[in-house]
């Protein structure tokens, strides 16, 4: 099982998901490992991810580009002094996707924040040419930000293979959370894959 993991805005809850799915997969019998290609800030998301495969890789193979500040990686590089070369990820990307039956790569940011000035969040993605599963914190305006998300994911002529569904613990309480459970799949015709709750430690997963 192969996913771009991305999300409709900054804390989606995609370091969360992806670490839950590599767990599952993992107990599940698949060599699933993660990547964060790039990091902004402090690289707590991708210690995240390291430790959810096992430590089998290293933290220069999970995220291969780090910024220090915590900002738009665009910005975040040119503080540095840097511009964000795509090889140094896809290298790395490459490899890995030729060594594991299983490989999810989480994007930075939402679906198409700038890596540099005429390169995103998805020409990564398509570069990659993985289907996309889509993070979405379930509160109001996830309708309004899944719809123009999807709609850009399919102008970049890639695929999304499903919803995850994040019940956030901020977003407790919201009126919005059971309309967006029913309108989701009517309104994209994309299923919600999972719905993901607060502490939830595993995935149930149905792999033929």
């Amino acid at each position: 099982m192969n996913f771009f993991i991305t999300g409709t805005d900054t804390n989606a809850g995609k370091t969360f998901v992806t670490a839950l799915l590599t767990r599952s997969l993992r107990k599940a019998g698949f060599d699933t490992v993660a990547m964060k290609p790039i990091s902004c800030g402090e690289p707590e998301d991708s210690r995240t991810l390291l430790e959810a495969a096992d430590n089998e890789l290293s933290m220069e193979e999970v995220t291969p580009v780090s910024y220090s500040a915590p900002l738009a990686p665009i910005e975040a590089a040119r503080l540095e002094g840097r511009t964000f070369d795509p090889l140094e990820v896809l290298s790395t990307f490459k490899r890995l996707h030729r060594t594991h039956r299983s490989l999810l790569v989480e994007g930075v940011g939402g679906w198409i924040v700038p890596l540099a000035k005429d390169y995103s969040s998805a020409d990564l993605a398509k570069a990659m040419g993985l289907p996309v599963l889509l993070v979405v914190r379930n509160r109001l305006g996830t309708l309004n930000h899944t719809l123009l998300t999807l709609e850009s994911i399919a102008s970049h002529g890639l695929t999304c293979g499903g919803i995850v569904l994040n019940n956030h613990p901020d977003d407790a309480g919201e009126m919005a959370a059971e309309g967006n459970r029913r309108l989701l799949p009517e309104l994209t015709n994309i299923p919600i894959l999972f719905e993901i709750n607060p502490g939830q430690t595993h995935l149930e997963l149905a792999i033929a």
